[in-house]
């Protein structure tokens, strides 16, 4: 029998912004911060009055610019203090937001923009130039490509290169405050596409997932639940301030710092990127009470000396997501605090389930590696990975997950839709996982050939094909090794009968072509033939091992 769920929470057919902003004219804060620009924290924020304000302004100005419900716009940015209202002024104003990954070159951008369909892209100054040859790959007229930034705070913002500042799409006060979201209260309505968050599939072309209002609602009144949980919840919350440098185009930040932080009447501190050292300064300054963080950021906390000259006695949870982490890390991270006082727990999600479906009741104390158990209103269960028959405790299969966060299906790809959602609803992750005797679930390894970097996939498949176009390389595999809890791409080649080519030749030629993020950090290793079965398939197992083996020569402590 699947495992379910121990709580059962109500979750409404209702508009995402109804839950968030009440009503367009409900009484709202006018003193209380609910997001902060963590860089100018006393002069640049919204209230919820002037952040509704703001997405309603936004989304009249979009109507009269000629979007059409169930529009796409796209925002290619990383985090500012008005990417909030971008996303929920697309949202009230009928249309689907999508984000994009603001370190992509042109070429991955214009994927996503065709993929999508977009009517509307916003764009970022220093990424205008991006911006520009990609709408130009795939005619989408300059005038609705917009400049996007935060001087629009203050009254500033100019067109650039040609391109429209994106003030014109934001209608007056009076406008905005007339304008009303569809508020039918109907299935219908919650079965509406609101998000597309776009994850990468093991074919090397990312898919848009798509959410609708009933998941955000869903995932968002899930998420929050657990922290009612505490025996003192009301006064938590209360005293409580995040910090968000998470990447708001990612569905954990966007679920976690815009949703469920509006939700609960939390304050968002927001950083443009992380820094390692703001991170630490803004905790000290502004007294953050709860810690959202990665992998990569924990191996920081857990090794780097620069921790202990911050004051972190704010703190009062800690908690790690987007990829596996070992618990020896979190120990080393715990002791940061008095004995007792921080206990860091995990949790598993993905954007095909909104954000998060595995996580802990804060009542109890975490000494594991696991993810916890599933959240209200969700199931899960182990598979065989034939997907046919349901494993016991403490057998390694598949994870298939179910609940009202799942997402609808992938954005136009039906095929791919059916092969990871079964017609009852089941979710197949991809991930090997097993529940141990306590009901608690642990995520060992991954059946996708994804790689995991700093929290974003990457496909070996779409660098194998870009590295294939290189003259010398006559054959290559790319898979992911993993050394600080964070796992690199690296690249195996072989070199075409009387060609050469360095290692360094082959990483720079890749270099121009993905974002950072996609460039083989991993390493470059030479071979005579790449592994494969009878049918021609990577033997990417066989690859791994080798590279464990290299690393344990190396002293290295890594796990692949």
């Amino acid at each position: 029998m699947p495992y379910q769920s121990r709580w059962k929470i109500d979750v409404p057919d209702a508009h995402l912004a109804s839950l968030l902003l009440q009503s367009p004219t409900a009484p709202l804060s006018t003193t209380k911060k609910c997001f902060i620009d963590a860089d100018r924290p006393d002069s640049h924020f919204f209230t919820p009055h002037t952040f509704r304000l703001w997405s309603q302004r936004f989304a009249a100005g979009l109507r009269n610019a000629g979007l059409q419900p169930g529009d796409r716009v796209l925002l290619f940015s990383g985090n500012n203090l008005f990417f909030p209202v971008a996303l929920l002024g697309v949202a009230i104003a009928g249309g689907i937001f999508t984000a994009a990954n603001p370190s992509y070159v042109a070429r991955e951008l214009a994927f996503q923009l065709e993929d999508s369909g977009a009517t509307f892209l916003l764009c970022a100054p220093g990424s205008l130039d991006t911006g520009i040859e990609a709408a130009q790959l795939v005619g989408l007229p300059k005038e609705r490509l917009f400049v996007f930034d935060t001087a629009l705070y203050d009254g500033a913002g100019a067109p650039q290169q040609g391109c429209p500042y994106w003030g014109d799409l934001v209608a007056s006060a009076e406008e905005g405050r007339g304008f009303a979201w569809e508020d039918l209260r109907t299935p219908l309505l919650a079965d509406k596409t609101i998000v597309l968050n776009y994850s990468s599939g093991t074919t090397g072309r990312p898919k848009g997932v798509e959410i609708t209002h009933k998941n955000y609602v869903a995932n968002m009144l899930q998420y929050s639940f657990l922290g009612t949980l505490n025996p003192d919840y009301e006064s938590r919350r209360a005293r409580a301030r995040w910090l968000c440098f998470l990447p708001m185009y990612h569905a954990m930040a966007q679920n976690i710092f815009i949703a469920v932080a509006l939700w609960r009447g939390t304050p968002v501190y927001i950083m443009p990127k992380f820094d390692f050292v703001k991170m630490l300064e803004h905790v000290q300054r502004f007294r953050i009470t709860d810690l959202t963080l990665v992998p990569p950021v924990m191996v920081m906390m857990a090794k780097h000396p620069i921790v202990k000259k911050f004051d972190l006695s704010s703190v009062e949870t800690v908690g790690s997501g987007a990829a596996p982490l070992g618990r020896e890390v979190c120990t080393e991270v715990e002791k940061l605090w008095p004995p007792g006082k921080i206990n860091v727990k995990q949790g598993w999600g993905m954007t095909e389930a909104t954000c998060s479906l595995l996580g802990w009741d804060p009542t109890e104390t975490s000494t594991s590696a696991s993810v916890g158990e599933p959240n209200a209103n969700c199931e899960a269960k182990i598979m065989d990975l034939d997907g046919i028959r349901e494993l016991g405790r403490n057998q390694q299969g598949e994870l298939w997950v179910r609940g009202q966060n799942i997402m609808k299906g992938y954005w136009r790809n039906p095929e791919a839709t059916r092969e990871t959602k079964t017609a009852d609803g089941w979710l197949k992750t991809g991930d090997v996982a097993y529940v141990d005797d306590e009901g608690k679930f642990h995520v060992v390894d991954r059946l996708k050939e994804l790689i995991k970097v700093k929290g974003n996939q990457v496909a070996p498949a779409e660098l194998e094909a870009l590295l294939l176009e290189h003259p010398a390389v006559a054959d290559v595999a790319v898979i992911g090794v993993s050394v600080d809890n964070d796992e690199r791409p690296r690249a195996y080649v072989v070199l075409s009968t009387g060609q050469t080519a360095s290692a360094e030749e082959i990483t720079a030629f890749l270099n121009g072509k993905v974002s950072s993020t996609k460039r083989i950090t991993g390493g470059v290793v030479f071979l005579d033939a790449i592994p494969k079965n009878p049918s021609g398939k990577i033997l990417r197992k066989v690859l791994r091992e080798q590279a464990q083996a290299g690393l344990k020569k190396q002293g290295a402590t890594a796990k692949l």
